[in-house]
């Protein structure tokens, strides 16, 4: 398994774990420092030029796909055309997905051992996405810092039974959950960005184009401003655009590849934390470490390596953020003899794993009967 390739999934029975076997919730007997000991230490090394060769690469596949479709779909009779251009959305937005998950590497320090490249990178390649780098960039930190936690973690964060609107029960059926995953994938992401939907609660309205807003604080309003800027450029642009070209022009060669980025980045997110054997915790049990751990890592097959291997090196990622993607899978290599039953792999195809996590995970629960109240489980019976 090189730094660029596929993560193999256990195929044998015996090498196979149940993947909904619980992750175990207790404290594990080894620390952060046992962890990254195990790393060989050129993993946590960022190569500059390295890291821009996967910008000019995507960049150069998402030139090559919008030429080829800008230049001869038209010429195609009109049957080949229904077909082509679902192909190019499709390739477009998976390409694109991994120049988003650049930039959110900018994000992390991990593109280079400048900042202010990160930073420059990270906002040209958002605002292109019509992302708030810096806005997402503060809040995704809160996430990595608190992710398991009940009540300061920032995205899907579950809800006790307690908390679940009422007319949940009702969307529990094949045609409510196709319902509930076609608004959450086309949506969602928007929605998060402008209305905290799915994020933490706050004491009042979280807006992440907001610089005043619950999530920010003084020190960090400044950029919050800038990325909104970056998103007025790029949106000031493809109204230029579509003046020019039309509408129709814009929507067909960067508007539906934009939403299969946002449902890639929706899906990704939602499986890597949302799992019948990932436990949440409450402030009486949740450390960093723990929480760190539930996490899973997913196969995506081909697409792990078009998105990075953000996919199946997310539990290393969450660990060290810092490192670089490209040195992701030897560092999970090196790792998972550490973490032993504490790291999860879940080789179930994703389409399959979005609509079982749909069914089964519903809202959290500690389990009747057990001293462990702090610790939280999937349920899915109301």
């Amino acid at each position: 398994m090189g730094a660029g390739g596929r993560m193999s999934v256990p195929t044998t029975k015996s090498e196979q774990k149940n993947p909904l076997q619980r992750v175990p919730h207790s404290k594990p007997p080894f620390t952060l420092g046992d962890v990254k000991k195990a790393i060989p230490p050129h993993c946590f090394q960022r190569s500059l030029f390295r890291s821009f060769s996967y910008v000019v690469y995507d960049l150069s596949l998402a030139s090559l796909f919008y030429y080829i479709a800008t230049t001869y779909f038209h010429l195609l009779p009109q049957h080949f055309r229904c077909i082509a251009w679902p192909v190019y959305w499709t390739l477009q937005g998976c390409v694109l997905t991994g120049v988003w998950v650049i930039a959110h590497e900018c994000g992390h320090h991990a593109f280079s051992d400048y900042q202010w490249v990160d930073d420059t990178v990270g906002l040209i390649l958002h605002s292109s996405l019509l992302v708030p780098y810096f806005s997402w960039k503060y809040s995704h930190r809160r996430h990595h810092s608190n992710t398991g936690s009940l009540e300061r973690d920032e995205v899907f964060v579950p809800k006790p039974k307690s908390q679940i609107a009422w007319y949940s029960q009702y969307l529990n059926n094949p045609i409510g959950r196709i319902l509930t995953l076609v608004i959450t994938l086309t949506l969602g992401w928007p929605l998060y960005l402008a209305f905290n939907v799915s994020g933490r609660p706050y004491d009042r309205f979280a807006c992440h184009y907001n610089p005043y807003g619950p999530i920010y604080n003084d020190r960090e309003r400044l950029q919050i401003y800038l990325s909104d800027a970056g998103v007025i450029a790029a949106t000031y642009l493809l109204y230029r655009v579509a003046m020019a070209k039309g509408l129709a022009w814009l929507i067909c060669t960067y508007g539906v590849p934009l939403l299969i980025v946002n449902g890639f980045l929706v899906l990704i997110t939602y499986l890597q934390h949302t799992h019948p054997a990932l436990p949440h915790y409450d402030s009486s049990e949740w450390d960093w470490l723990r929480g760190a751990l539930a996490t899973m890592d997913r196969d995506y097959g081909v697409l792990n390596k078009v998105f990075h291997n953000i996919t199946d090196t997310h539990v290393t990622h969450h660990l060290f953020s810092t490192m670089p993607h490209y040195h992701a899978m030897e560092a999970t290599k090196a790792i998972k003899p550490i973490l032993g039953e504490y790291y999860q792999l879940d080789g179930t195809p994703f389409y399959k794993a979005m609509w079982r996590e749909a069914r089964e995970c519903l809202y959290v629960e500690p389990d009747e009967g057990t001293p462990n109240k702090g610790v939280f489980w999937y349920k899915n019976k109301f």
